[in-house]
């Protein structure tokens, strides 16, 4: 039992520190975008439907939302970070769209965290990911574990999130990979809830879709490189130069966003793919979407935003929301189906 309170208490003081980081300090890409400049929409001056017609709904794990949009899994387990959650989770309820909660290791590990990740009171009609770190399950954790996790919240999916750049990095840090995918096979199998494998800023390689594919995942959310850089986040929590220099030198590793969104549909078509990793407007969630995600995840934005109030996120995706639906409606996509794949978008 001792040991289980300093773990929690480890990774209760490394989330405080996580999430003033991104709060206060740029940590974002300085090398990398997400790729998604290099694809435009051609134009259409005879888009031939009306603006009041256009359909941004979608249909996500069997769940209807108003917009393709995923409220990106990013924090819990501090005080501060519930309410965050809860702001962005009467956001998310308000305007019919997706979240996920940050890792609930730490509440896994002392209970008294839970009511930070539980937002059900606020949003009981938000398609909602639970998230665990899919290291922990070579670092004993299994099936039990990940169902504490969804009853926890009432979640309607698991998100697993990869995340071996940062965990080398960290002092902490897990980094026994080996024999990872078969863990993940079972808790696939015997889960009831899908599963989702999602990259925290790295991206997901055509190579890890097609084996998380075979693995029985339900859906890829590749988080691709072009925002948030945890190498950057990690390097802020360095404790000597050694450690800073180290993650400096990671500062433009990953996939960029589009790149892997393209590498993880060709390993894994048949997948739900979630593109995120630096989506910033609605025009990003509209290239997205051409590009053959299902939904889009918004992170660091709407984190910022819920550290105001709940009206600052509904603002932040409202934004986004209209910027989409005025992309779709400037190409002639009267909804989120003919938008998929759209011949308008083209590499410049």
């Amino acid at each position: 039992m001792a040991q289980t309170v300093r773990v929690s208490e480890s990774n209760h003081r490394r989330k405080k520190e996580h999430l003033d980081i991104a709060l206060n300090h740029d940590v974002a890409f300085k090398q990398v975008t997400t790729g998604l400049e290099d694809y435009q929409f051609v134009h259409q001056a005879l888009p031939e439907i009306d603006l009041a017609g256009v359909d941004t709904s979608t249909v996500l794990f069997g769940r209807r939302l108003a917009a393709p949009l995923v409220v990106s899994s990013m924090v819990g387990g501090t005080a501060e970070a519930g309410r965050i959650n809860r702001n962005l989770a009467a956001a998310a309820q308000q305007l019919g769209l997706a979240m996920g909660v940050g890792s609930q290791r730490c509440s896994i590990e002392d209970p008294k965290w839970a009511p930070t990740y539980q937002v059900r009171d606020v949003a009981p009609d938000v398609l909602l990911f639970a998230n665990l770190g899919a290291i922990q399950l070579n670092y004993g954790y299994g099936l039990a574990e990940c169902l504490r996790a969804v009853e926890m919240i009432d979640a309607d999916a698991l998100v697993l999130h990869l995340n071996p750049l940062q965990e080398a990095l960290q002092p902490e840090g897990n980094t026994g990979f080996g024999g990872l995918l078969g863990r993940i096979t079972d808790v696939c199998r015997a889960l009831l809830v899908p599963v989702i494998v999602k990259e925290v800023g790295c991206g997901i390689s055509e190579e890890a879709a097609r084996r998380l594919a075979e693995a029985g995942v339900a859906g890829i959310d590749v988080a691709g490189a072009g925002g948030t850089s945890f190498s950057e986040v990690e390097r802020f929590r360095s404790r000597t130069e050694t450690a800073r220099a180290a993650a400096a030198a990671f500062a433009g590793w990953g996939i960029p966003t589009a790149e892997s969104l393209r590498m993880a549909r060709r390993g894994a078509a048949e997948l739900v793919l979630i593109a995120s990793g630096g989506i910033r407007t609605g025009v990003d969630v509209a290239k997205s979407i051409a590009l053959g995600a299902r939904a889009a995840g918004i992170g660091t934005p709407l984190l910022k935003a819920a550290n105001v109030s709940q009206d600052e996120v509904v603002a932040v995706l409202e934004r986004i929301i209209t910027e989409l639906r005025t992309a779709m409606f400037c190409i002639g996509a009267a909804t989120v189906a003919e938008l998929r794949d759209s011949p308008a978008l083209r590499k410049v």
